[in-house]
């Protein structure tokens, strides 16, 4: 997730950096001594671009409240200050967590897990809107049709996505994917493999053939999934 820090305090914006930088699942883009300084990268920015803001409260010219009031979009924010009494104004802002200072990176890791979730479910109500769904990327999340996907595979505690020309290694278990696939073009048949429905070529005993531009892809069937695979394609018998 790209995140900036907002931040008038130099010791407290080096812990965050610090916390940032050897967080895997983060990528700093920008930090500022100040909300306004905030306020005019933002104004000539796709605010889209960001996904996460670390937010001090006590700042001067312009709190870190005043800050949230200024927009009427935000991404997600994790706020963080020495006293708790904002606590309460900031979650009006739905803010996603707040955190009391001395931050530690132990309760800062379970604000971004939070926010990491978040996150995954907003990909995910859109890539599903839009026919499509978002890949991780080694540091990137690339936009993936679901009908380029072929076939998945599990691969140990990793799935991977195969489609027309790439090949995508995730971090997922099959039942965590299937979930994220639409139930009418794809599905299991084998404890290893989903397949996309649309791309089989031709059933035969135990197994199903999938062409495309590398040849052809066999991929077994499994005995508990094959009634499943038989009641999902639109089969006609003599």
């Amino acid at each position: 997730m790209n995140c900036i820090i907002i931040d008038d305090d130099k010791l407290s914006t080096k812990i965050i950096q610090e916390f940032v930088e050897k967080t895997d699942d983060l990528n700093l883009a920008g930090k500022f001594d100040s909300a306004v300084s905030a306020i005019n990268y933002l104004s000539k920015q796709d605010i889209a671009q960001i996904d996460l803001i670390f937010l001090d409260i006590e700042m001067p010219e312009m709190s870190g409240i005043d800050f949230l009031k200024s927009l009427d979009e935000l991404p997600q924010v994790i706020v963080y200050s020495s006293q708790e009494k904002y606590a309460i104004d900031s979650y009006e802002y739905n803010v996603t967590d707040y955190l009391l200072k001395p931050v530690q990176y132990g309760r800062f890791i379970k604000a971004v897990k939070r926010a990491r979730e978040r996150f995954e479910e907003k990909e995910t109500t859109v890539a599903r809107e839009t026919n499509e769904i978002f890949v991780k990327n080694n540091s990137s999340l690339v936009r993936v049709k679901y009908d380029d996907i072929l076939w998945i595979e599990a691969l140990e505690n990793y799935v991977v996505l195969n489609t027309f020309k790439d090949k995508f290694t995730i971090h997922f278990t099959m039942k965590a994917i299937s979930e994220k696939m639409p139930t009418d073009r794809y599905v299991r048949v084998h404890r290893s493999f989903i397949v996309n429905i649309n791309k089989i070529k031709i059933i035969e005993d135990n197994s199903v053939l999938i062409n495309y531009e590398g040849g052809t892809k066999i991929i077994p069937i499994g005995k508990s999934y094959k009634d499943k695979l038989m009641d999902d394609i639109n089969l006609i018998t003599r």
